[in-house]
């Protein structure tokens, strides 16, 4: 059976390898490209190399890749901030396995997460049959990534307890882990180093340390205001998710616009001819989110409807992305839809029509 998402070494293994055959650059120690070809890998070329075309991963601010991949070229810490999906997980992945040729090498924080998870534990069974052992030891992500001079991704830092964030500053400071049951100090290989995610609607609930923040450097991923470069990250990720689950029809460009126009005004509380302002919800409109939405309505089109993704699609979908658990949610969706979808023309009205019925009470 295939895998259900490749990771990114693996899926454009082929942009990878016609990329590190065609780099004449300087390449950091211990990395697979050059800066420039990491940067050419995330952002797309214009032209094939070597026969291979080399897709766009990230569309974006070109200025905020190159800060982020010369930061890591300068073996100081990155950690990738905003929104929630805003592509800080994406980025972060394509970095790793463009400089890394990895991108497994993670460690997801949650409150739950322990100093063995960025250090190491231990097979208990070989513990007790043998005593502290190399053979016994599980290194962590952090620690094989030292080992093997490869970068190591950390999502989600300030979920993370306050003590566990200490542990980090040692790690990234030292760049070494203390192993005293086996009398072994391991030295981070050159080539190492950490990625890091924080998402900003999580202040407040392990806020990172002064002393935290100074390991890293700070790259804001915003969130993409442009209209057109939304509806080309969204259509071309959602033809991806076809492309890999082979389920779904091509949603009509017509309600993919109206979709992130949906988004955006919600978003930024105000119609795009600014004549309107309109309430805007708690639940969080992402790209991602909205990558979902249109998904889920080409499979909904073809598995359950007339084989084309109408507005009946479009509006079953978007329930799941707004109308979350919050009342206040429901009426700013109720809201739009009668001062501003009511309003508009041709798929606009279908789409009030049928969110009508699934928000009525």
């Amino acid at each position: 059976m295939p895998d259900i998402r490749l990771p990114a070494e693996a899926k454009f293994q082929n942009e990878l390898q016609a990329l590190a055959a065609h780099d004449d650059k300087a390449r950091p120690p211990g990395w697979a490209l050059s800066p420039r070809a990491v940067e050419t890998y995330i952002l797309g070329a214009s032209k094939p190399v070597g026969g291979v075309t080399i897709t766009p991963k990230y569309v974006g601010d070109k200025g905020l890749v190159q800060v982020c991949i010369a930061t890591l070229a300068s073996d100081r810490a990155l950690m990738l901030a905003g929104e929630p999906g805003t592509a800080k997980s994406w980025l972060s992945e394509h970095l790793s396995a463009a400089i890394s040729g990895t991108s497994a090498l993670i460690v997801q924080g949650t409150a739950g997460t322990s100093e063995d998870h960025l250090k190491y534990s231990w097979n208990y069974a070989l513990l007790l049959a043998k005593g502290p052992t190399p053979e016994a030891l599980v290194p962590s992500p952090v620690l094989r990534a030292m080992r093997a001079g490869k970068f190591a991704r950390f999502e989600e830092v300030t979920r993370t307890s306050p003590e566990i964030q200490d542990t980090l500053i040692s790690l990234l400071s030292e760049k070494q882990v203390s192993i005293p049951e086996l009398g072994e100090v391991v030295s981070a290989q050159r080539g190492f180093n950490l990625i890091a995610t924080a998402n900003t609607r999580d202040r407040g609930v392990n806020e990172m340390s002064a002393a935290l923040k100074r390991r890293f450097n700070f790259v804001t991923v915003p969130v993409v205001e442009d209209l057109e470069q939304e509806i080309q990250i969204v259509t071309r990720r959602e033809a991806e998710l076809r492309n890999d689950y082979q389920v779904g029809v091509p949603p009509p460009a017509e309600l993919s616009r109206m979709l992130l126009t949906l988004f955006q005004e919600l978003r930024q509380g105000v119609t795009k001819d600014g004549q309107t302002k309109v309430r805007t919800p708690n639940a969080v409109l992402s790209t991602a989110e909205a990558i979902s939405v249109l998904f889920n309505s080409s499979i909904l089109a073809e598995q359950f409807g007339g084989g084309a993704v109408t507005a009946k699609e479009l509006a079953a979908s978007l329930m799941g992305a707004v109308v979350k658990e919050q009342e206040g949610d429901v009426k700013a969706l109720r809201e739009y839809m009668e001062t501003v979808a009511k309003e508009r023309p041709g798929a606009w009205k279908e789409l009030y029509t049928a969110s009508k019925k699934l928000l009525r009470g």
